[in-house]
């Protein structure tokens, strides 16, 4: 089986208007269904664009911004429910960071749509020192979900989760092929931080990764003002794959979606008869 999927490298742009933002994130949808893609992967924090439909002094304060999304937070979600529905495909929306009960501070959450209308989430686990020192946002729920679309197990570790292997083994142990790793990094250093993680956690579990960035300036920002980014795919480095893990990638920091087919049928035949068994490995494992 083949899996279609696009990742965003994606820029944080100014609106003057919520439908410009429609107008201007339905544009990047059709992008990628006219590409024939199933599984749209957009990046952490895509959703801050929204800070600019805010007042200035808002816009400014990083706690208050955050509040002042809460105004959005319903419409955006039904806005990629219902594009997921209406093309046939599965969306891993940018994620919001949002204020959820039972819990104190903000948390920063990717929302998973399926092509059939239903809706889910995953929370970002370990912070950043900038979100927690800084911002302001916490730790949300540690449970890792796995989503089934098109009969394909996928897991989300939201940037910082994928350079830690806890929930990417745990994931895998449920079966999961596919991990998405949405992300937003200032620097080439955070760029390389997430990228090399991501690829160490394609070689224990021998999954597919994929990494959707920000890309660009958004100085109008607060909060993600500098961001330098790249998409990719990363699987294992075994027979029928590229002899690096690396499947694709884009050009750094240009805004646009990446492609790649994922070949399900090939990553359950190096789980089961690799040149190394990672995977069986990693099950036996206490």
């Amino acid at each position: 089986m083949i899996l279609r999927v696009a990742a965003a490298q994606y820029p944080l742009t100014k609106m003057s208007t919520w439908t410009e933002w429609v107008q201007h994130t339905e544009h990047w949808i059709d992008q990628a269904v006219q590409a024939k893609a199933q599984l749209l992967v957009f990046p952490e924090y895509g959703s801050m664009e929204l800070v600019s439909l805010l007042p200035l002094d808002q816009q400014n304060s990083l706690p208050v911004q955050i509040q002042g999304m809460g105004v959005f937070q319903k419409e955006f979600l039904q806005f990629f429910q219902q594009q997921a529905q209406a093309q046939g495909v599965a969306i891993l929306a940018p994620s919001f960071p949002l204020y959820a009960e039972g819990f104190t501070k903000p948390v920063n959450r990717a929302f998973f749509c399926f092509p059939d209308g239903r809706m889910d989430y995953q929370d970002k686990v370990y912070m950043t020192r900038f979100e927690n020192e800084q911002w302001g946002v916490g730790a949300g729920e540690t449970q890792e979900k796995v989503f089934e679309a098109f009969g394909v197990k996928i897991g989300v570790n939201i940037c910082f989760d994928v350079e830690f292997p806890f929930s990417a083994h745990r994931l895998a142990r449920q079966g999961v092929q596919i991990l998405l790793a949405p992300s937003c990094t200032e620097s080439l250093w955070g760029l390389n931080r997430v990228h090399v993680g991501a690829r160490a956690r394609a070689m224990e579990n021998q999954f597919y990764v994929v990494i959707a960035q920000t890309v660009g300036e958004a100085r109008w920002s607060s909060a993600v003002d500098l961001n330098t980014g790249r998409a990719a795919f990363y699987s294992t480095c075994d027979h029928g794959f590229p002899a690096d893990g690396l499947l694709a990638e884009g050009e750094l920091n240009a805004p646009s979606w990446v492609y790649c087919d994922l070949d399900l049928s090939l990553l359950e035949e190096v789980r089961r008869d690799g040149h190394v068994l990672n995977y069986q490995t990693m099950l036996r494992a206490r």
